[in-house]
């Protein structure tokens, strides 16, 4: 095929894609009349009749040429709650060991028992410590005994003040040593420094223990705590003090109420994620450390229009809806903020006394008027998104 031909053919087809373009595409006749070249178009592009020579008068711009759907514009609140996995902690717990090494002697509770502070759970073998105060006693006596002559021989100017402030030091060096003695004493029985609930011991009488031997652990079961981890994007949000809601895996039945006790002050860099902790009272004692939660927040969240996936369309400047003012075609331009199943949720100006076209939008043309066909009913708007769902660390 000579030259001269190809470019004749490449030019009728440009011109057939051409015209096909402006017969079809929405919003076509508004480009071409900002180009200037709408008058060249052998048809109406402000609503899609063909003008053909000699087929009598032409049928206005803007009035209906088809039917169309709408469907009514809704709101959707997102980011309104949160739902995560926490694992639960004592409100206090504590290793207890003894101060010192020795034989225990004896345990004085019994697993599963309730303590209170101060309480004795076990003592070690205790009999040197017992000699070693009552001879610090003996000597606190001797010191007492030795002041009172210095003072007598005193008076007599037998003993010098120097000599009777020497007595009276060593009498308060001897009761010092005396309180020692009976700290050590003291120390030989093992108290909890917290009111709580015994754990399965570890040890039992006779074995020899040191001070890094677990005597036994003890949890204060009154409140407990739980551990989660929110993404970032609810950092701000989240405030000491405010109500939660948690439900145990072991008793899905059950509904907990409590309070955000503790915030960490910075995000995790490898997770974007922000530790939580919550506090449940327990007053029943159901509820043990280690149990997992699925706890749940909620928060004012933010308000977005909605609008059916089927309104949805694209041109060159980005997506848009086309929606129906007064009866006419309005070419909104949206930001896509969320995908769901039966709604997209946009960042637009509409309203939910706005529609928008879901069927015959090649009909639709900017401000000419519609023949709505059909008002269809909304997108689920009591069908939230997905709540956020966090897996705790351990």
């Amino acid at each position: 095929m000579s030259v001269w031909k190809q470019l004749v053919l490449t030019v009728v087809m440009l011109v057939v894609a051409a015209g096909l373009w402006a017969r079809f595409y929405p919003g076509a006749g508004a480009y071409l009349t900002a180009w200037g070249v709408a008058g060249l178009v052998p048809f109406d592009v402000s609503d899609g009749s063909q003008k053909t020579a000699g087929a009598g008068p032409q049928r206005g711009r803007g009035r209906p040429q088809g039917f169309v759907v709408t469907t009514p514009v809704i709101e959707i609140t997102i980011n309104d709650r949160l739902s995560a996995i926490g694992t639960s902690t004592a409100l206090q717990s504590v290793a207890v060991t003894p101060f010192t090494s020795g034989r225990m002697t004896e345990v004085l509770v019994k697993s599963g028992a309730s303590v209170k502070r101060g309480d004795v759970i076990a003592r070690l073998d205790s009999d040197a410590e017992k000699i070693a105060v009552e001879r610090a006693a003996n000597a606190v006596k001797d010191a007492e005994a030795r002041l009172d002559r210095m003072k007598v021989l005193q008076k007599t100017n037998t003993a010098t003040t120097v000599q009777v402030t020497d007595a009276e030091l060593a009498k308060e060096n001897a009761r010092l040593e005396l309180r020692e003695a009976e700290l050590a004493l003291a120390r030989r029985s093992i108290e909890t420094p917290i009111g709580g609930t015994v754990g399965i011991l570890p040890i039992t009488a006779g074995n020899y223990v040191t001070s890094q031997s677990v005597i036994a652990t003890i949890d204060d079961r009154s409140e407990i705590l739980v551990d989660f981890w929110v993404p970032e994007r609810f950092a701000s949000a989240i405030k000491v003090g405010s109500p939660i809601t948690a439900t145990s895996v072991a008793r899905p039945g059950e509904t907990f109420e409590g309070v955000i006790s503790a915030v960490d002050n910075r995000i995790d860099i490898d997770s974007r994620t922000l530790q939580v902790r919550a506090r449940f009272p327990n007053k029943n004692d159901t509820l043990r450390a280690g149990m997992s939660f699925q706890v749940s927040m909620k928060f004012p969240g933010d308000l977005f229009p909605a609008v059916d996936p089927l309104a949805v369309q694209w041109g060159a400047d980005g997506a848009f809806v086309w929606a129906v003012k007064d009866g006419k075609g309005e070419r909104v331009p949206i930001d896509i903020i969320q995908r769901n199943t039966d709604s997209v949720l946009v960042k637009a100006p509409l309203t939910p006394d706005d529609d928008v076209v879901t069927e015959g939008i090649h009909l639709v043309r900017q401000g000419a008027e519609l023949n709505i066909a059909e008002r269809r009913q909304a997108p689920a708007s009591e069908t939230p998104p997905e709540p956020e769902r966090t897996t705790s660390g351990s």
